[in-house]
Order: structure tokens, then sequence, then C-alpha cells
């Protein structure tokens, strides 16, 4: 199995445990947790900021001295926008479930100092419909660039089945500002219905990396470079929560030119 693609490590608790150290990189991190009602996560570093995303089911937050009440609204990836919570670098937060929670902890460094905590309402996150024809998915922008924070780039994407995502093939592993940032990224899969497959593949022109790898309900799969073009198959809605940070907060990606003839109109 690719050591790009990694597998759910439980069904409950903690599911997901992506470290920069695990990852093999320098910025992000991701951990997803799985909660019974009334079970409750904590966490908060001094030199990492967070962007704690309810995936799926509901729970009271609290951030620092703050007391968000309860947060979460949709019972589904699939059924709507989500509510977030930021918390910055050095900001103890805890999370109790009142329904059953799919909580993701996104990470990458951060100042002490900086932000304040802050929910990320449903309201406030754009949602966007990118591509034609078969290349068409839908982007829920929960922490674009246009927002407060360090490092951190949040967003998620729903490509309905049958459909490409990721496409034409970009990379963003170049620290070459204007044109291209150097950004790590993550992929959370998850399927509606929850037996399904996508696919996606990293690869680099050269082809010193070229992973395709077989993605299924729960999966996290690693960019550390390279492009990596995501395809769901038919009959299978593919929901993914993607992190991002690097040196810089900015989304410049390159597109593989052998393919950009697929943007012409």
């Amino acid at each position: 199995m690719s050591k790009l693609l990694i597998k759910p490590q439980a069904s409950k608790g903690r599911v997901h445990h992506v470290t920069p150290e695990t990852a093999g990189w320098t910025y992000v991190g991701f951990d997803l947790h799985q909660l019974a009602v009334g079970e409750t996560v904590s966490g908060g570093e001094a030199g990492r900021e967070m962007c704690l995303v309810f995936v799926s089911g509901k729970g009271t937050a609290q951030a620092g001295d703050k007391d968000f009440g309860e947060l979460g609204q949709r019972m589904s990836p699939f059924d709507g926008k989500p509510y977030s919570l930021y918390a910055p670098a050095g900001t103890q937060w805890a999370v109790t479930a009142t329904t059953e929670l799919t909580l993701a902890v996104c990470s990458a460094p951060g100042t002490v100092g900086n932000f304040v905590a802050r929910v990320i309402a449903p309201r406030d996150a754009e949602a966007l419909t990118r591509g034609k024809g078969s290349n068409v998915r839908h982007v829920v922008n929960i922490l674009p660039e246009t927002e407060p924070a360090e490092s951190l780039l949040v967003v998620e994407v729903i490509t309905p089945g049958g459909n490409t995502s990721s496409y034409p093939p970009h990379k963003h592993d170049k620290d070459n500002l204007p044109h291209e940032s150097q950004l790590e990224e993550t992929y959370y899969h998850r399927m509606n219905p929850p037996q399904g497959f996508g696919f996606q593949r990293v690869y680099t022109d050269d082809r010193s990396l070229d992973e395709a790898m077989a993605v299924e309900d729960g999966d996290v799969t690693l960019v550390p470079r390279g492009y990596h073009p995501v395809a769901a198959t038919h009959g299978y809605d593919l929901y993914y929560l993607n992190v991002m940070a690097g040196p810089t907060r900015i989304w410049k990606f390159h597109n593989a030119a052998e393919h950009e003839w697929l943007l012409k109109p």
C-alpha cells in the first residue's frame, strides 16, 4: 500500500493522527475524532493554530476563555456547509459531543497573540461550483487566504459520482511566487454511499513520485508534492476535506501543461 494512503486507525476516538513528523514534512497536521454523546476531546499548542471542522454532528465548544455553545448542524458531510472553530496558537480548546460527532482538527504553525478564536458559521463559508461537464465539483471555502489566520488554508469539496476534481492536474510545490506557492496538503475522503471508492493519483513531472491509490470512506491521503487529481466512481459522490499550509499563506497552483487544453472554452 502507498505510504501516501492512511487508513483509519480505529472506529472511535482518535481515528487519524497526522503530524509533520509522521508525514515527513514541515507544516500540516490533521487529526480526526469520532465521538459518542458526552465524550470530550481537547487540545491546543503554543506553536500551532487549529481549525476544528464539525464534519458531521454537534457539540459544545470552548476556546480560551470563550464559550461558543453548541456548534454543528449537518449530520452528514454531504448535507450542507459545516460549522468550524478557529483556535489560534496557544489557545486551549475543548469540544463535547451532544450527538455522535465527527470532528476534524486541522493544524499548522502559528504564533501566540496574532489572532483570536472565532466561529466560522455556514453563512461565513463561501460556496462555489468549479468546472464543467464531468469536471464539475462543489467547493466550500472554510478558511481561505482572504480570512484571518497565520498558516492554515482549509476547504472542502464534493465531487459528484463519475466526475473528477483537483483536475486538470495541478501542483503547488514550489516557492515561486507570484506564479506558484509551496503548500503541503492532506485529503480526508468520505463516500456516499459509504461502501463506494474513488481514485487519487499523486505524481511529479519526472515521475520520481508516482502513486495511484484507491480511496475508501474515511481514508486520508498525503500530498507532499506533485499533481494530485481525484476521480469519483459512478454512483458514489466523493467528499474531501483539504488542509494546506506552507511558507506563505497563499494558494497559487501550476497546471500540468499537457492537460491545460481541457480549460479551453
